[in-house]
């Protein structure tokens, strides 16, 4: 009788199909519970569309739009271009609801030029009507874009960058230099991107530039340190960190940047040191915060306080996982 029995649960069990949920299923999820207002919800599931299926346009389209709801523009406008890079302009809705995000950011040229953009590839499209109320809206405010959009501007950039999307921080920094032309540091930034897009003389050369204007400046030094890290060049870089290690700034951007310069080029003890005194509610929005933290914690014998760093990093920055750890290289 107990054998009986437990054939006959045997059985039963081989016959239970385990149910997973597909792309499809967790759109419609998401969609209901955005329609409901529910956003955390409706966040959960298309992000689970999403990475059910990361070649759906349209789960990530959806996505976008949750995330505009929610106040995050910039990560709406990173999804949406991946999705017109990614789709030949054949969801040209994405330039008017790009349009929208760059309005709500502040920056105003931007949104301009992708609502003409929406305009031009589909003059009658479902947006249409929107894209003129957004224009005319813009048109009538013209005049209230003060240098208050300079924060603004910045604060894109930094995502655009710390993503290593050089073109598009590059764009809105040259947009920036006309609006903004004593802005020093943007001249910086310029000369960052110029290098990571393959101009390398160009922007070593300019950065030469702009430190024989001001000798102690600390940016072109860290270009310059990082620049040649890159190009392998190590006597070169050794002389800028040689005077890097004798710097020491007052503001937690500026010590973090010192921090991973000192982790790049292998002063690891020092750049350790470096990141334990930084404030961290002012740079966990970095992922390079993360990244090198981990990296120096690991070459100075705290293994274990490497993985939690890149543990937590991977979690608050998704795009760290796909990255080796440490202890992998």
């Amino acid at each position: 009788m107990q054998q009986y029995k437990k054939n006959r649960t045997d059985q039963v069990t081989a016959k239970i199909i385990p149910y997973i949920p597909n792309g499809d299923f967790c759109f419609v999820r998401g969609v209901k519970a955005f329609t409901n207002r529910k956003f955390e919800l409706a966040l959960k599931w298309m992000k689970k569309a999403v990475d059910l299926d990361p070649n759906q346009p349209l789960y990530q389209c959806q996505l976008s739009v949750i995330y505009t709801e929610i106040g995050l523009y910039n990560e709406a406008n990173k999804l949406l271009s991946t999705v017109l890079q990614t789709s030949d302009d054949e969801y040209v809705d994405c330039y008017y609801l790009m349009a929208n995000n760059y309005a709500h950011l502040g920056l105003m040229n931007e949104a301009k030029k992708h609502a003409h953009l929406y305009l031009e590839k589909d003059s009658d499209g479902d947006f249409k009507e929107d894209a003129f109320d957004l224009l005319e809206l813009l048109e009538m405010n013209d005049e209230d874009f003060i240098e208050d959009d300079l924060l603004i501007y910045q604060e894109t950039v930094f995502h655009h960058m710390e993503d290593l999307q050089w073109e598009q921080a590059l764009t809105l920094l040259e947009e920036m230099l006309t609006l903004f032309p004593d802005h020093h540091a943007t001249k910086h930034d310029i000369a960052q991107c110029l290098f990571y897009l393959g101009r390398q003389e160009k922007a070593i050369n300019m950065e030469q530039d702009l430190l024989m204007e001001e000798p102690n400046d600390l940016y072109s030094y860290l270009n310059l340190a990082n620049f040649y890290i890159e190009k392998q060049n190590k006597q070169a870089y050794d002389y800028y960190v040689s005077v890097l290690l004798n710097i020491h700034p007052i503001h937690d951007h500026q010590k973090l940047r010192l921090a991973i310069t000192l982790a790049k080029a292998n002063y690891y003890e020092e750049a350790y040191r470096r990141f334990t005194v930084l404030t961290k509610e002012m740079v966990t929005t970095h992922t390079s915060y993360y990244r090198w933290y981990s990296v120096a914690a690991y070459y100075v014998g705290k293994t274990q306080k490497s993985r939690w760093l890149w543990e937590e990093g991977c979690k608050i920055h998704p795009k760290l996982k796909a990255e080796t750890a440490p202890w992998q290289s």
